[in-house]
């Protein structure tokens, strides 16, 4: 089986989001296992392992929560007035309209208004309208998300299952490498866990960014050599249409691309200018961390525009290639160079443009790759994983 070893980085279900966020960056992983800890003697990794933290569901926490902390700063003036804090938190949830999720996720709205109108918002002067008062939070939010209650003590296992995108199913060491090139293809996982039998811990992972390093090894193999010399346009790829490219004006804010993201669950996004579309660069979910872990870049986040943080990390990390430099390719680019992009920058989509001024036509990501070189046989995942396997990768 084809793997890449390396370190399995498990996060335990008791970390905070905040210290998450920190192991994901310095890690330099988009995702990681949540571990039980109160299965330490177990020997099944269905009680080892909740799932998987990634950071789209951080993503759609933190724009959930900076969106309650701006409804809660709606009450700081009814506080200063002698209005109770949970009072106060209520009004925040009833002017945003506070549902499900957020009840879900563990955080407690009148603890919210007690934490961000009395301990940050009051005798501050702000305004009395959520994005007045979100404006003029800066810095705050940050303080609000890692070090203030009910923030700093929410933990990886409250969001867990609110926010799970993927499912966690792990295969055997002595699985076939059809399936989990099907599980990172057609069925849209990002990693796969590699589970030893009778052994409750993950052995290895298999991502989709390993499997196309894999492929660009295998230049000079007959096979490789005859699929890789056609233009992906022969191939059908992009396997989207145009209108269906989902892009960012750069003079929009950070936040919608993010929120962008989470709605259309996908990875990344073009960065556009103007009536014609020309993509001047690309925005990745995994960049949020930016927004977190550097704050004192970003004060003023909630008016921040794509391209002034663009250019603010490319500056601050001195890696203008991956954001600020579109990475793109055109129709009649061969599968094999498009694969050697990919795999030699590190990224996970290419732009596909007609040309330099033109509009992007579609997006091609890891995922595509790999569904070149694989086909699945009739009944192949209820007869080799089972139905129940299926019915959660289908949900």
């Amino acid at each position: 089986m084809l793997q890449r070893f390396f370190v399995v980085i498990e996060i335990l279900a008791g970390t905070s989001i905040g210290d998450a966020v920190k192991i994901l960056s310095e890690c330099n992983i988009l995702s990681a296992p949540v571990r039980n800890p109160d299965a330490t003697n177990s020997v099944d990794w269905r009680d080892r392992y909740l799932g998987i933290i990634d950071y789209s569901a951080i993503v759609l926490w933190v724009l959930e929560s900076a969106d309650l902390v701006a409804a809660a700063l709606l009450a700081s003036s009814a506080t200063a007035a002698g209005v109770g804090a949970g009072a106060a938190g209520a009004m925040g949830a009833l002017a945003l309209g506070a549902t499900g999720p957020v009840a879900v996720a563990g955080l407690a709205i009148a603890a919210v208004g007690a934490a961000v109108a009395s301990g940050v918002a009051a005798d501050r002067g702000m305004g009395k309208d959520a994005p007045t008062a979100a404006d003029m939070l800066g810095e705050d939010f940050y303080k609000v998300i890692l070090q203030e209650e009910p923030f700093k003590s929410t933990k990886v296992r409250s969001i867990l299952k609110s926010y799970r995108w993927a499912p966690f199913i792990p295969v055997a060491t002595d699985s076939s490498m059809l399936s989990v090139l099907l599980l990172l293809s057609k069925y849209r996982l990002r990693n796969v866990p590699v589970i030893e039998t009778g052994n409750p811990s993950i052995k290895n992972f298999i991502t989709q960014s390993a499997v196309v390093q894999g492929l660009e090894g295998c230049k000079g193999r007959d096979w490789f050599d005859c699929m890789s010399s056609h233009p992906i346009s022969e191939l059908g790829l992009p396997f989207m249409s145009c209108e269906e490219v989902i892009n960012i004006q750069s003079d929009e804010l950070i936040l919608e691309a993010f929120k962008r993201m989470k709605d259309n669950e996908i990875g990344g996004l073009p960065v556009v200018e103007g009536s014609k579309k020309k993509i001047v660069g690309n925005i990745s979910i995994r960049d949020i961390r930016f927004l977190l872990l550097r704050p004192e870049l970003f004060s003023n986040f909630r008016q921040l525009t794509v391209r002034d943080f663009m250019n603010t990390i490319a500056s601050a990390t001195h890696d203008t290639e991956k954001v600020v430099t579109p990475i793109t390719c055109k129709p009649d680019t061969t599968l094999g160079s498009v694969i050697h992009t990919l795999a030699s920058k590190s990224v996970h989509r290419i732009y596909v443009v007609a040309s330099e001024d033109s509009e992007v036509s579609g997006v091609i990501t890891l995922r595509d790759v790999i569904s070149c070189f694989i086909f699945e046989p009739p009944n192949f995942f209820d007869n080799y994983i089972g139905f129940a396997a299926k019915e959660m990768l289908n949900h």
